[in-house]
């Protein structure tokens, strides 16, 4: 991928994400894809979560990069030395409180330090940078690390609240069909039914009413941004990016970004940063190396899941029964209020094919060639990374955009199989088996080849997503000199 910024035109860009592992996973890829292209980087996390990326990968997560550098700014939280995902409403409330003052310092010093800023590009969840690129003068680019579906899904949410139709009035309402309620009639959305929207909407809890309406007041203030990211690409979601365009600013779908940085020529020079927030486990790699293709299940919830120790317990089991080896990720957090314990017998049945770990390098994990399906959360990257892969999904939504991500990868583009929210080791077991050897799973084993070879294409000189990539950065450079 060759340089398109140069000499005069070289723009800096302070590239800020959601303080969360998933969104700093596909930012930095980003950042690394506009790195390739002749940006000066400049990567801001909260100082809790740089703590964590040092103790997780050492100073090596530091770039020796002259233009490729990384800056901190407080998120306002009570310091802690915890390495856990923080609570995300709280998280999002002092965000908002607190981070514009800061990071118009930033933004000074950096105008002194040199060279200029020339553009931010901030994160769906960090829409107070908008004020600040206000203030200053400088163009703006929100990044949408997750599906243009599940983003237009939020913002459908303001709809579905001036009609009544959420909040939930009470428990009745999650197990007497309301879920099940069609919602066809939501512009660029294909056979969606309540459940199918972001799980925000299908709750109770406050804290995740709370996490809608912030979403929604998130979505609005992008609208003040001069182009909107998106980490997908046009040919998988063509009618809701078609629907996103008429409401928003200029929608750029440049992704899948792991293929997109595949092809930068400088990648190589960045392959020491990295993102995980927990340290990876690489033995799990020489144990993949002893199986045969295509027969492993990889299990991995992601950073935030948390399911109860019975859950836990019937997922294992139906990995046990499938008699499937599998490579199993489990936190040290994942199950809620309880320590991860797997009962003896459970491990005596499996050990021979299956190798627990805390954290692995999925990518790497998910391109091996023992690979067979994955069975994840349905996070926006996971998914994305799958695709790429071409490695066919099990699906188990648990929070946030995942049930939107779930019924597209199941219902529209044909290339996961779902496992009901009420997890029974019987139906686990079932669908491993499917996945790996039926009929069913055969076809979409065949779907989501079709899909990467899109992806692929759509990335490559000349395609949608390439072509997009160019067409922002002419943009950005258009609004630089504009302002």
């Amino acid at each position: 991928m060759d340089s398109i910024v140069g000499g005069r035109s070289k723009l800096h860009a302070v590239i800020t994400p959601f303080p969360a592992q998933g969104h700093l996973n596909s930012f930095l890829k980003l950042a690394k894809v506009l790195h390739s292209k002749g940006f000066h980087i400049t990567f801001l996390n909260t100082e809790y979560n740089h703590r964590r990326l040092l103790n997780s990968r050492g100073c090596k997560v530091l770039s020796s990069l002259p233009d490729f550098c990384f800056e901190t700014i407080p998120d306002g939280l009570p310091p802690t030395d915890s390495n856990v995902t923080q609570h995300l409403p709280s998280l999002c409330e002092s965000i908002k409180k607190n981070c514009l003052l800061h990071f118009t310092k930033l933004l000074v010093k950096l105008h002194d330090l040199g060279p200029l800023v020339t553009c931010l590009i901030s994160d769906i969840g960090m829409t107070f940078t908008v004020r600040a690129a206000q203030e200053f003068g400088i163009p703006i680019a929100i990044y949408s690390p997750i599906s243009a579906a599940s983003f237009l899904g939020l913002w459908h949410g303001g709809t579905l609240l001036n009609k009544g139709v959420i909040p939930l009035k009470d428990e009745s309402y999650l197990t007497n069909g309301y879920l099940d309620m069609e919602l066809n009639w939501l512009p660029g959305m294909k056979n969606m039914r309540l459940r199918d929207l972001p799980s925000f909407f299908s709750t109770l809890d406050q804290d995740d009413y709370y996490m809608l309406n912030h979403c929604i007041n998130e979505l609005q203030a992008a609208q003040a941004a001069q182009a909107i990211i998106c980490n997908t690409f046009s040919e998988l979601e063509n009618d809701t990016l078609e629907t996103l365009s008429s409401m928003f600013p200029p929608f750029y779908p440049i992704g899948p970004i792991p293929l997109l940085l595949s092809q930068s020529l400088q990648k190589h020079e960045l392959d020491s940063i990295g993102s995980n927030l927990w340290k990876e486990e690489d033995e799990c790699i020489n144990w993949l190396n002893s199986k045969k293709p295509k027969s492993v299940v990889y299990v991995n919830y992601g950073s935030i899941t948390i399911m109860s120790s019975e859950k836990l317990y019937e997922f294992a089991w139906g990995l046990a029964n499938s008699k499937k080896p599998f490579l199993w990720i489990i936190r040290p957090d994942l199950v809620n209020g309880e320590s991860v314990i797997l009962s003896p017998k459970f491990l005596n049945e499996t050990k021979d094919r299956g190798f627990i770990a805390s954290r692995c390098e999925q990518e790497k994990v998910l391109n091996h060639p023992s690979i067979g399906g994955f069975l994840t959360h349905c996070g926006w990257n996971s998914m994305t990374e799958s695709l790429c892969a071409g490695v066919p999904m099990l699906c188990w939504p648990f929070y946030g955009d995942q049930q939107t991500n779930c019924h597209y990868t199941c219902t529209e583009w044909g290339i996961g199989l779902e496992i009901d929210c009420n997890v029974k080791r019987e139906v686990v077991d079932r669908l491993i088996n499917e996945l790996i050897d039926g009929e069913k799973g055969k076809e979409v084993r065949q779907k989501i080849l079709e899909w990467q070879n899109t992806a692929k294409a759509a990335t490559n000189a000349g395609g949608s997503s390439y072509i997009n990539l160019d067409k922002l950065i002419q943009q950005l450079l258009v609004e630089k000199n504009i302002n």
